[in-house]
């Protein structure tokens, strides 16, 4: 078969792949069942899950409590305030349209959850991680690590000011590109308690043909997901902003990658 006629054939697979997803969840609905924001840990279009999710039983620990005391912990003076901002972590500035994330976390009652370490990660603006494994050929941003973290206030909120990350290849299949975002990680109390998740951006040309985004079945769940530009955010001059709040749990609950 020829390249060009391969790739075809592969980005078919994967569109299927989607398209059957829907055709059970639709069934899945039909049937009476309840509406879900979190797809199977095995998702076929995702590739690597394959690989990458569990196979064996969830381990029931007896004390839970002890196995957090045991755990790395963390404080409020382990996070300082240039930890916010990715863009003053270095001599210089780095490339790209500079942007604040900010949102408020919440429990499923819309109460604020406070004292929450909130960590991000995330590709510069060329799409490219600043990490040894990452060998797209996009070029790397001395001023840019990419990294940030902050605990929320009183009132739930956090906020970051970063550069716009760009769209970059993962071969899942043949020109598969992931739309621009940035991955989220909460933590509780302690290490053991996390949640990760990822921030997309509105009107981006890829989320139809991207599995991880697709592998969310469920519309509002899905829209959940994208942050919302709100020009009052954006700092004349200076930065665009976006917000995005995240619910950890009941029927308006952010996903989480579960299992990966």
């Amino acid at each position: 078969m020829a390249v060009a006629d391969q790739a075809v054939a592969d980005q078919a697979s994967t569109d299927g792949e989607i398209a059957e997803w829907r055709l059970r969840y639709e069934k899945h609905l039909a049937d009476g069942g309840a509406p879900s924001a979190h797809p199977d840990r095995a998702y076929a279009a995702y590739h690597s899950t394959a690989l990458r999710h569990p196979l064996q039983p969830l381990v029931s620990v007896a004390d839970p409590e002890a196995l957090e005391l045991s755990g790395p912990v963390f404080g409020v003076t382990d996070v300082v305030e240039l930890d916010r901002d990715l863009t003053r972590q270095h001599v210089g500035e780095p490339l790209g349209e500079r942007i604040t994330v900010s949102g408020r976390v919440l429990d499923r009652d819309g109460r604020p959850v406070r004292g929450q370490l909130v960590e991000i990660w995330q590709a510069n603006a060329s799409g490219r991680y600043a990490h040894q494994r990452d060998q797209h050929p996009a070029p790397l941003d001395p001023n840019f690590s990419g990294v940030g973290r902050c605990l929320t206030d009183d009132q739930g909120a956090y906020s970051f000011t970063t550069i716009k990350p760009g769209a970059y290849p993962w071969r899942n299949h043949t020109n598969a590109w992931r739309p621009a975002h940035i991955h989220f990680s909460l933590f509780g109390e302690a290490f053991a308690q996390r949640l990760v998740t990822q921030m997309y951006f509105p009107g981006d040309p890829l989320f139809p043909y991207d599995p991880i985004l697709q592998s969310v079945t469920d519309d509002a769940a899905r829209a959940r997901l994208v942050a919302a530009y709100v020009h009052e955010l954006s700092q004349p001059e200076f930065s665009l902003g976006y917000r995005w709040d995240i619910v950890l749990d009941g029927p308006g609950a952010t996903w989480m990658e579960e299992g990966r």
